[in-house]
């Protein structure tokens, strides 16, 4: 036991104190504290700007004052009666003197048309906010001259009021679903890069010693099965620790944030008032997903002897990894489909599929004890498979990147019983 304890802490120190470790949780820490003060930021740089100038050249003069009172309340555009030709605002613009100008003229059917003038119009924000005002004006010129009320347009542009009521008693209601999906969201994500990364850690950490020969000093001295397990858990430390650093720094940031008065990263993505047993089920997926994905890695990697075969040999796994990611974004949208729900039965696919379940919608019980008991058996299965596999792959050398060295992995490990 304290040989399988030695290799968990070679495995975890090896790891943290690597430069690929500590660069990738420095730019995290640093993505993390940008996306935390991101209102702060934001302000920062643009705060002190002032509203953007716009030239407006126009036939009717109502048609000017109509577009000046539908952008009053925008802060960002200053709109400016322009007296010369359009030559001469065109030439203002180059200039900078303005950030764009509007020539208004009526069109064939007697109502006002725009065209809209920059330096570059690959910035649509300028743009799409006069045509949208332009469009507003266009509507309550017509609507004039078809003698058509105000207060009746007004009626007629109104949104619909539209609720949305969930009949079944267990099911969530659409505050609770926008609650919900916050997280949901992050945790796909957060699943998703932690599989791949971790689990390439765990395969290239056992090409790496067979390549330089340790391994075969190592079997020597410990079982195979016991380093295979010693190295998922040292690099499952090493993905708490990393972890935990992030969920530390991102909790101090949001707390200064709020501090500060300013909107809070939580409330943004609906995380403020979440489902505790969302948060469990989130816990018990990951480990289960991350025990899967690691046993299966560790398997891959002792096929290997090189980098660039643990590399090519990693390729399947990272497909069921990305087709489960898939999967699950559009059940975001479809959760109650009968295609995820037949998907979150399958095990590679149930850390993501079924907790996108769980957290969309109130599913029994049984169904989700149902997906963890197959989940929980196929570790157990994969780690019988992977230990025997691991076993006979340790002693494998040379160019392979092929899956049918598993069968010659069997045969040594029966040589070796």
């Amino acid at each position: 036991m304290n040989k399988f304890f030695t290799i968990l802490a070679h495995t975890y120190k090896n790891r943290v104190k690597s430069k690929a470790f500590i660069i990738t949780t420095i730019i995290t820490i640093m993505l993390i504290l940008v996306v935390s003060n991101l209102q702060s930021i934001i302000e920062t740089f643009s705060g002190d700007q002032e509203a953007k100038q716009v030239a407006v050249l126009s036939e009717d003069a109502q048609w000017q004052e109509s577009l000046s009172q539908v952008l009053a309340s925008n802060d960002d555009l200053s709109i400016q009666s322009y007296d010369g030709t359009i030559e001469e605002a065109k030439q203002e613009v180059e200039d900078g003197d303005y950030e764009a100008a509007v020539s208004m003229k009526e069109g064939a059917n007697g109502l006002p048309e725009g065209t809209f003038y920059s330096n570059q119009i690959a910035n649509t924000s300028v743009s799409e906010t006069i045509r949208q005002s332009l469009q507003q004006v266009k509507a309550s010129v017509a609507t004039e001259r078809a003698n058509v009320d105000q207060q009746v347009l007004q009626e007629i542009t109104a949104p619909v009021a539209f609720e949305l009521v969930a009949l079944k008693d267990q099911a969530k209601s659409q505050e609770e679903l926008n609650q919900t999906r916050g997280i949901v969201y992050i945790m796909l994500f957060f699943m998703y890069i932690s599989v791949l990364m971790y689990g390439n850690m765990i395969s290239t950490e056992v090409a790496t010693e067979k390549s330089s020969r340790v391994m075969e000093i190592l079997i020597s001295s410990v079982s195979p099965v016991s380093q295979m397990f010693a190295k998922i858990l040292g690099i499952a430390l090493l993905g708490l620790t990393q972890f935990a650093l992030f969920v530390i720094v991102g909790y101090f940031s949001i707390q200064r944030s709020q501090q500060l008065g300013q909107a809070s990263f939580l409330d943004s993505v609906g995380l403020t008032n979440v489902d505790p047993g969302t948060i469990v089920y989130a816990l018990v997926f990951f480990i289960l997903g991350y025990l899967l994905y690691a046993t299966l890695a560790a398997t891959l990697g002792s096929l290997v002897s090189r980098l660039e075969d643990a590399q090519q040999l990693m390729v399947p796994m990272t497909l069921l990894v990305v087709a489960a990611f898939m999967i699950a974004v559009i059940g975001l949208g479809t959760p109650d489909s009968k295609f995820v729900t037949i998907s979150s039965y399958f095990p590679f696919f149930t850390p993501l599929i079924m907790f996108l379940r769980v957290g969309m919608l109130e599913i029994p019980a049984w169904e989700v004890g149902l997906s963890l008991v197959i989940l929980v058996g196929s570790i157990v299965l994969l780690g019988w498979i992977g230990a025997r596999v691991y076993r006979g792959g340790v002693l494998l050398y040379g160019k392979s990147s092929s899956l049918k060295d598993i069968k010659s992995a069997f045969q040594i490990a029966k040589r070796e019983k």
